[in-house]
Formats: C-alpha cells, structure tokens, sequence
C-alpha cells in the first residue's frame, strides 16, 4: 500500500501547510489512538523539541488521542532518542516527537516510536493511513482517555546517559564545549558533561521558540569551533535541534564529523572485542573511511540514507555500529536509536581507551575529498529520473572513473536535491559539483 502521509521518518513540512496543520494533527492524534485501542492499548507519550508549533501539535495530537480513548503523557522538549528510551520504560505502546529536526523553525514534523522504542513498522503505519481516511469520531465520556505530564523526564534521562559509560569513566580536568542549537538537549546535554566531572562552556541553549538550529548546532559547527579555540577548550559537542546527531571538534578546531565518529568507535570496540561483526554507513560516507575499515579487516556495508535504513541493515546483518556522515550514529548495544549524547560519551570513552586525543584519531585515517552541495526546489523528485541530469551524471562518472563516485538523490526531510562528489583532486571535483548543480537547478 502506497503511503500518502508518511515519509521516511514520519510527517514532516512547513508549517501551516498541508499536512503539518493542526486540524491534520488533530486527526492524526485520533487515527493513531484508534489503532493501538484497537490492540488493547491505551498509553502514548508525546515530546517535542523547542520549535514554538511545538505548542500547537501536542495540543492537537493530545485531543486527537484523548478522543479516541488514549491515556497521554506529556513530556515537554526532550530530544528524540530520550523519547524512545522513556517510551520504553513506560511500557507505553507508543512515542510521538513533534520535530522537525536540522530543519529550521518554521518547518516541524511528527514521528513515531514503537512501544519497544524503534521506528514504527510499515504495517502500522499503514493502519494508521488507513484511518486518517475516515470520519472523525469520538469515545463515549466515561470512555475518554487522560493527560498527565511526566515531571521528572528530564532526570531520568540524564541519568541513563551517564549509565551508558563505564563507572569508572570521567571527565574531570577536560574543557568542553557543548552546544545544544537551542533545540531539545538544552536542559540535559550540559548537565550529563557537568555531572560526569567535565568543565563545560555551554551554547545554543537559550531557546526561544524561533531560534532552533540558527548559526548553531551540529549543522553549523562554525559557531562551536570558534568558541572552542576562544575558551582553549580539549574538544566541543555540537547535536542538533532534536538530539539524535552529533559532531565533534578538535581542540585544534577542527571538524569531526560522524564518519571520524565511526571510527573511533570501531576501533574501540574491535580493541575490546565486541564488535560483533562490521560498521554499516550509508551511500554518503566517505570513501577513505570504508578504506580504512578495509585495512583494519572491518566488513563495511552502505544502506540508504536515513537512520531508519542504517538500522535495518544492522539489524539484517546482526551488527551493532552504524551511522551516517551527518552525525546520526546508532549504537545497537545501548540504545535503540540515533542517539547524540551517548555516541558522544562513547566517542570520549573509547579514545581514553585508545589513548588518542580526538585529533589524533582524526589523522588516523585520510579522508577522500569530497564536496557536498545542496539544491533547493520547489517539490522533491528523482534527480536520476530526468534525462538531462542521468546523462551529465555519466558523462562525469566516466571523467572521475576508479578516482571517485558521484551521488544525486532527494533528500528524505526537506525539498533538497543533494549533490555529491568524491575524488582525489578536489579543485576538479569542486567543477564537477558546480556542474552537476547547474543542471539540477533547471529543475528547480
């Protein structure tokens, strides 16, 4: 069955345009109660990042599930990989997080976790398809379910971060740089460094509803770079506006992105011996690394961009690392989702372990050039489905031959064509990207 709502993570777009309305919202609250009353369930917990539409869904999904006789348990800004771990503490049959991630404030989205705290499958979402298409209804009064706010999800959140680490891990005599985009990890990222004996600068944690993601956070490392070489910091953390990706920086200023991550990780759990198998990445992590994963006797796989498909590899191959360049990095052994704290405190644990700073790690392996450039149109579509672009894509595919690879594809989270190209001489790559643009923004 085709899905007319649901993307690759949820519903998501501007809003006040369709479907990120609230009267959709409304419904959507209802349409899911009505599934999961239908299999005997009855609590839903609801987050959402600091975006100000944030105020106007959970209100609207708060209805929507009430009317259908769901009990909801509201938790206030929290980023999305807490929402799946309170989720299932609660034996709640489902998470709901209203965010639209890396996005910018006037876009949200809202997304679902299942009651064991991973994506909701296929088939449920199909049911809930399926209901959106009927006529709203609701419960008899006696019938109807009930709200209460979970008061102390902050705490326990914070203290599942810090239980992820080894007890003998600290931070005591580091200076971190923490930057929390003004999204979701504001009032818990900071913390979770403090109380592990870090002395940490905090930024980007004074949300005001508007600001989430502007010149701060993971997207725009600029902000934590500068600050850290300021401060003369050992390192800065930079996660997104809903805390499921991370980047790291050097106390040299330089830019760690998640394909440094993997490494490190990797490195340190085939020193530990618990890697259990290989490292899956996607079609967007840099050729040098899957290199240096080959030298190391690492197996390495690429999945489709987006974390949900990184986790159904991982899942397929029974491994337990995986991630994407972008900072989503997923640590099956711990947790069940993209998670930035804790791929952050794990990156920290494992160079202690290897004892390497993080820039040292970073020079550990060579990145192979590689320009990203976006492309903004009005509705996506298949950059490889008009003719025009499939035959520049090989014109220039044929030029790089075995020095390099070229990627176009829509992004899955806004209306962006993604343009990539690797290779060793980045001047020339640099001509093909602007080149490959070109073309695509006819289309635009």
């Amino acid at each position: 069955m085709s899905r007319r709502y649901f993307g690759t993570d949820g519903v998501r777009g501007k809003v006040g345009h369709p479907p990120v309305t609230a009267d959709f919202a409304l419904k959507l609250g209802w349409a899911t109660g009505k599934v999961f009353a239908g299999r005997g369930q009855n609590k839903v917990l609801i987050g959402k990042d600091t975006r100000i539409s944030g105020y106007m869904f959970e209100s609207a999904l708060e209805a929507g599930l009430v009317s259908a006789g769901i009990d909801a348990v509201m938790l206030g800004p929290m980023p999305t990989p807490a929402i799946a771990y309170l989720t299932r503490t609660f034996r709640a049959c489902a998470g709901i997080v209203i965010s639209a991630s890396h996005n910018p404030y006037y876009d949200n989205g809202i997304k679902f976790f299942s009651e064991d705290g991973e994506k909701l499958p296929d088939e449920i979402e199909q049911e809930i398809e399926q209901w959106l298409m009927r006529p709203m209804d609701c419960v008899e009064s006696d019938a109807l379910g009930k709200v209460r706010r979970l008061q102390d999800a902050r705490g326990r959140y914070i203290e599942f971060c810090k239980s992820r680490v080894p007890s003998d891990f600290s931070l005591q005599g580091q200076k971190i740089v923490v930057d929390c985009a003004n999204g979701a990890t504001y009032h818990i990222a900071p913390a979770v460094f403090e109380e592990l004996g870090a002395e940490v600068i905090a930024i980007g944690i004074e949300p005001n509803g508007l600001n989430i993601n502007e010149h701060v956070g993971s997207t725009h490392p600029e902000t934590l770079k500068q600050k850290v070489l300021e401060v003369g910091a050992d390192l800065g953390v930079a996660f997104d506006g809903d805390g499921d990706r991370v980047v790291m920086v050097d106390d040299k200023g330089e830019l760690h992105d998640g394909d440094h991550l993997l490494y490190v990780l990797a490195a340190h759990a085939q020193r530990q011996g618990r890697l259990a198998g290989g490292v899956v990445g996607t079609v967007m992590t840099n050729l040098g690394l899957e290199l240096a994963f080959r030298k190391m006797d690492i197996p390495f796989a690429r999945a489709k961009v987006g974390d949900r498909y990184v986790m159904e590899m991982l899942k397929q191959n029974r491994w337990m690392l995986g991630g994407e360049s972008s900072g989503h990095i997923i640590c099956r052994d711990c947790t069940t989702t993209g998670d930035g704290i804790i791929a952050a405190l794990r990156v920290l644990v494992g160079l202690r372990d290897l004892g390497l700073t993080l820039a040292e790690a970073g020079r550990r392996w060579e990145k192979t050039p590689q320009v990203l450039k976006n492309v903004r149109v009005k509705e996506r579509f298949d950059p490889m489905s008009k003719e025009e672009i499939q035959r520049c894509v090989t014109e220039v595919t044929h030029q790089l031959g075995d020095a390099g690879r070229v990627l176009l594809r829509a992004s899955g989270t806004e209306p962006v064509i993604r343009v990539m190209v690797e290779g060793r001489d980045k001047s020339a790559i640099e001509e093909i990207a602007d080149q490959l643009v070109a073309v695509v923004a006819r289309y635009a």
